[in-house]
């Protein structure tokens, strides 16, 4: 999904006490390191206790490398959750983009109504150098990430699961969630930047009330959730937060995506990567690297639901 859209939020600064988790990937003469933040403070708007604010920031120019350590609120080995840990819990998920919309662009370009306006039923995605699509990468992470969840117990739906001629639309993405009173859904992408962009971002709702959105009452919510699955794809992945949006913590907000504004359940985006960078095309690619990814996000979720 291309980032450019209007009301760009910058994500606001922690506003509780940090507490540091050292993260670390070794690649040949040099040692990077990366610090994850996660802020705990008092329950969310919709009453679940967690993080308040998290960042996934770089170490300062000056800073040493740290070795790879736990948070100084987890075990060194985080027990993985029981089976059946999640039952009673409803997941969606929605993949980003339909293999077949390029097909059906008339339908596709059809105006649907968000909330602060007018926007597109979907797009094509973007894709890499070599071809390899958005649309192919976000149903493949999709289908990863049910195995994981339904094995907790979790039930999950996706929005599309490349039995459809194209979209669905925006707004029927957030009816989905909405209608199956799901208690997290995360939509995934992959971005279309230019060259030399890298790295993840998670996109949070901003504040929108404005015809038939009204984001209020899911902000505080889906913050814990797009906090807790940025630090744990930080982990299981070693990937660093996006260099070109976000100020280096891994978050932004918008205003203007459908599929957040029309939301009625805790939300989030998350674009995994930057599919026309060489580098994060490389991961993106590898079906290896699309399961870290996949257990990043999922345990994100998880975190988010046991609370």
């Amino acid at each position: 999904m291309s980032y450019a859209g209007p009301e760009f939020e910058p994500p606001r600064r922690p506003l509780r006490r940090p507490l540091t988790v050292a993260l670390a990937a070794l690649v040949p003469g040099a040692l990077l390191g990366w610090v994850v933040y996660e802020g705990l403070g008092s329950a969310t708007d919709d009453g679940r206790g967690g993080p308040e604010s998290a960042a996934v920031r770089t170490p300062s120019a000056t800073g040493d490398a740290k070795e790879p350590g736990p948070s100084p609120t987890e075990p060194a080995t985080s027990a993985p959750a029981a089976p059946g840990a999640l039952k009673g819990k409803v997941v969606v998920i929605d993949p980003g983009h339909n293999p077949a919309n390029f097909r059906h662009t008339a339908e596709i370009n059809a105006k649907v109504n968000i909330g602060t306006g007018y926007k597109e039923c979907d797009t094509t995605g973007t894709a890499t150098n070599s071809g390899y699509t958005e649309a192919e990468f976000t149903l493949d992470v999709a289908h990863r990430m049910r195995t994981l969840l339904e094995k907790q117990g979790a039930t999950v739906r996706l929005t599309q699961d490349g039995d459809r001629s194209y979209g669905p639309c925006i707004d029927e993405r957030a009816r989905i969630g909405n209608q199956a009173e799901a208690d997290a859904v995360v939509s995934v992408h992959a971005d279309g930047s230019g060259s030399g962009n890298r790295g993840f971002h998670v996109i949070l709702p901003g504040a929108v009330n404005s015809g038939a959105a009204d984001t209020r009452p899911i902000v505080g919510a889906s913050r814990d959730l797009g906090e807790r699955i940025a630090g744990r794809f930080v982990r299981a992945t070693g990937s660093t937060p996006s260099n070109y949006v976000g100020d280096g913590t891994g978050l932004v907000t918008r205003k203007d995506l459908g599929g957040l504004n029309l939301s009625t359940v805790p939300k989030v985006f998350i674009e995994c990567g930057n599919m026309r960078d060489t580098k994060d095309a490389a991961q993106l690619t590898s079906g290896a690297w699309r399961q870290k990814a996949a257990q990043g996000i999922s345990e994100g979720i998880v975190s988010f639901l046991r609370g």
